[in-house]
């Protein structure tokens, strides 16, 4: 806990509640327990009822014994009326005839002896509250200082920094004020006294840093960096504004100046513990940004490099390449130039400089419209070689696909037009033909049992028909 969240003391509440009167709960009592019931007149033959209190709100009286003795009523006279409640006093006269409970609820309503808050608007809280501004201005942010410490020690973080706030608020009032050249408020004839400004500075100072302690615990990093500016800006020796802007500006990645801040607080006590763990923390994340930043720079060179030598094996191969205006999501499949492997399970052997291409390769099965994905299909590797463990296909309950079974073909760069894939021909043979490109480094291959092939061939080139004179037809609408 920071020294400068120390909590005021504020007003007893206690002195406020000894105004109120006490609540007379006597009201509630009934008339019969008030007086004494006049004894009824015997009888021979049956008990007798008291006379009814005329009162208001009389309870029934209880009925009374029968005697036997004529002597004990004669010697006890006529009965007498029954004495009636004492008055209320003027004050609580409007709880005459209320219950306990009645009584209560009136006053949780007082703003002295409520327990909760209400949700409809209440003058007397009001008009309780408006007691708070009455002092001088330096008062009444000193008393927003003590709530807004006593909801920070509760760990009430946008509560205190409300508090915090309204103190804020009210003596940058008064530094506008002064600007202005206005005179003081009339509850605060002091106010341009320089004692009292003074104050009012330092505790505006205060009042600053702990907000911005406040905007720490909340993340609020850029709200803390400014409070802490303003703090700084009335006291430049503050180490707690110096502290808290560079754990705000360290928590948002800008290293350098959250270098600055801590190296302006060290600057005034070199020997501030706080301020030293973070310039060691400074250091270390400036270290490990600078190893990411080379540790990038040295991939992208690596990468650029790749891609410079890329280019260069696709020409001398005589392969085109093209991108489309919405590539798909490959992952890390993509197209390559790798050292060769002598333990391919294909047998690929590279080229004569030890480097051979791969390509992600799609063979789609439009007659049943599924597909198999090969990650790594070389340019050295025939289709056939990978038949071997892509058939039998799990879905193929009739039979139809095998090695031998099925024909291949390719897009060409002719619109509708197909190319026939020989399945023992190595890859680089086919798309080093002059009307066949890679669109973004995918290899898509159709396969087609033999016996449907001729039906597909025929229905796919209607199709691209179809789609070239609905591309014209658009065109033409666009003029």
């Amino acid at each position: 806990m920071d020294s400068s969240l120390k909590v005021s003391d504020g007003d007893n509440p206690s002195q406020q509640q000894q105004q109120q009167p006490p609540a007379n709960t006597s009201c509630t009592s009934s008339p019969s327990q008030t007086s004494m019931s006049p004894p009824s007149k015997p009888t021979t033959t049956s008990q007798t009822q008291s006379p009814v209190t005329p009162q208001a709100h009389q309870q029934p009286q209880q009925p009374a014994q029968a005697t036997t003795s004529p002597s004990a009523t004669a010697a006890m006279g006529p009965a007498r009326p029954p004495v009636p409640a004492p008055a209320l006093p003027p004050q609580l006269a409007h709880n005459a005839g209320k219950s306990v409970d009645e009584i209560l609820a009136d006053l949780n309503k007082s703003p002295l002896f409520m327990t909760e808050l209400d949700d409809e608007q209440n003058t007397g809280l009001e008009a309780l509250e408006a007691l708070s501004y009455e002092g001088t201005m330096l008062e009444n942010a000193t008393d927003f200082k003590g709530s807004g410490n006593e909801a920070f020690r509760e760990k009430r973080w946008p509560d205190a920094a409300d508090y915090y706030g309204r103190g804020i608020g009210i003596l940058v009032t008064q530094e506008k004020r002064r600007a202005a050249s206005l005179p003081p408020h009339e509850n605060d004839p002091q106010g341009d006294d320089p004692v009292e400004i003074a104050a009012q500075r330092t505790l505006l100072e205060t009042l600053y840093v702990n907000r911005a302690a406040c905007h720490l615990e909340r993340r609020n990093y850029r709200s803390c960096y400014l409070d802490c500016h303003a703090a700084l800006r009335l006291n430049p020796r503050n180490l707690k504004a110096w502290y808290r802007s560079a754990r705000a500006l360290l928590a948002v990645g800008k290293i350098g100046e959250a270098d600055d801040a801590c190296a302006g607080g060290l600057a005034v006590d070199p020997e501030n513990n706080p301020l030293r763990a973070v310039a060691r923390e400074i250091i270390a994340r400036a270290e490990a940004d600078a190893a990411k930043t080379a540790a990038d720079e040295r991939a992208r060179l690596e990468m650029t490099a790749r891609d410079v030598v890329l280019r260069q094996a696709l020409q001398a191969r005589h392969i085109t390449v093209r991108r489309s205006a919405r590539p798909p999501d490959m992952g890390d499949a993509k197209m390559e130039l790798v050292a060769a492997d002598a333990t391919s399970t294909t047998g690929t052997t590279g080229s004569a400089d030890g480097l051979y291409l791969t390509f992600p390769a799609v063979l789609l099965y439009p007659v049943h419209y599924e597909s198999d994905f090969i990650k790594a299909f070389s340019e050295k590797e025939s289709l056939m070689q990978h038949f071997g463990y892509v058939f039998p296909l799990p879905w193929d309950r009739e039979g139809e696909y095998s090695a031998s079974g099925v024909e291949c073909f390719m897009e060409t760069t002719v619109s509708g037009g197909l190319v026939r894939v020989g399945k023992k021909v190595a890859l680089l043979k086919v798309l080093s033909m002059d009307n066949v490109e890679v669109v973004d480094g995918v290899v898509k291959i159709y396969v087609v049992p033999k016996a449907k092939a001729e039906g597909w061939v025929k229905e796919f080139k209607a199709a691209k028909a179809k789609e070239r004179e609905r591309e014209g037809s658009a065109f033409e609408t666009s003029f």
